[in-house]
């Protein structure tokens, strides 16, 4: 038999054979091809189908005011239960419902430092009977000033802020973006009231820690559902500008949006707690126990 020959029945043996992948599909255990092509996949993304754009949600709520920037704005029925707060909770006299302003950033990262930035603020104000929610979230990187400037627009000089770690994180990050946009500090002369401070003084010890999701479930009695943990937002947005769904970018719009809403509801706790507490001390004992 001559070397062609040779070669040309080798080759038809080998077109006549299964393939790997059917050869794998024929053992047990494998119920089809489809099934070890999406193993396959699962192990090797970059052999997956690349889905086109238009399978993508892509849904973001809220309206454009600028370009790539979007504002949603909610009412959640909660009103302050007067105009005038206790403020001993955090060694301040009363403070005035309409001049506070809870607020939070999601940003790309925690570490800080003039690389990261804040792709959404939340801020949340009593206004008409209610508590007002304003997100601001940048779709593009380009709109991070128009952002800054809206955010800045809602604050007066009398504005009293409200956080939850906020004077260590969320406003010198802020700090740092207005100053590389030019915008001057906007935050530096306004008071800020930062939860994180009197919520230790009260519980510290008391649970397993102090982080919000923790004092909202244990003093608030607040327990989220399909909550996105923070340090997942900033791969939500991520993914959103690289092309991807937009769900996970919403879950994060949620997530802030409550967290807004629990500072307000906090400071009340905190506030009534201490102005209790204050009564206790001021009640006279009967007579007899003294």
């Amino acid at each position: 038999m001559s070397l062609t020959l040779a070669r040309l029945q080798q080759l038809k043996r080998q077109a006549g054979a299964a393939s790997p992948v059917q050869e794998a599909a024929a053992r047990p255990g494998i119920p089809s091809l489809e099934d070890l092509r999406r193993h396959l996949r699962r192990r090797a993304p970059s052999l997956a189908p690349v889905p086109f754009a238009s399978a993508h949600d892509r849904h973001v709520p809220g309206v454009e005011i600028a370009p790539g920037l979007r504002l949603v704005e909610t009412r959640l029925p909660f009103a302050p239960p007067q105009e005038w707060i206790d403020g001993r909770f955090d060694r301040r006299d009363a403070l005035d419902s309409g001049r506070l302003m809870f607020f939070d950033t999601e940003t790309t990262g925690l570490a800080g430092g003039s690389g990261t930035r804040a792709f959404m603020i939340g801020a949340a104000d009593w206004f008409d009977g209610a508590l007002r929610v304003r997100q601001l979230l940048i779709t593009t990187t380009a709109g991070e000033a128009a952002m800054l400037d809206t955010f800045r627009q809602w604050l007066r000089p009398d504005t009293v802020l409200v956080s939850y770690n906020g004077k260590c994180y969320d406003a010198p990050l802020l700090a740092t973006r207005f100053r590389l946009n030019r915008m001057g500090m906007p935050l530096a002369e306004l008071a800020h009231v930062d939860l994180l401070y009197p919520t230790r003084r009260r519980y510290r010890g008391r649970w397993e820690n102090c982080r919000l999701a923790t004092i909202e479930r244990r003093a608030l009695n607040v327990v989220r559902e399909d909550d996105l943990p923070g340090s997942e937002a900033p791969a939500a947005w991520l993914s959103y500008l690289r092309g991807g769904s937009a769900h996970n970018l919403r879950r994060v719009l949620a997530h802030n949006d409550r967290d807004v809403a629990t500072l307000a509801e906090l400071l009340l706790h905190l506030s009534q707690l201490s102005a209790r507490e204050a009564e206790t001390l001021a009640t006279p004992l009967p007579a007899g126990e003294a």
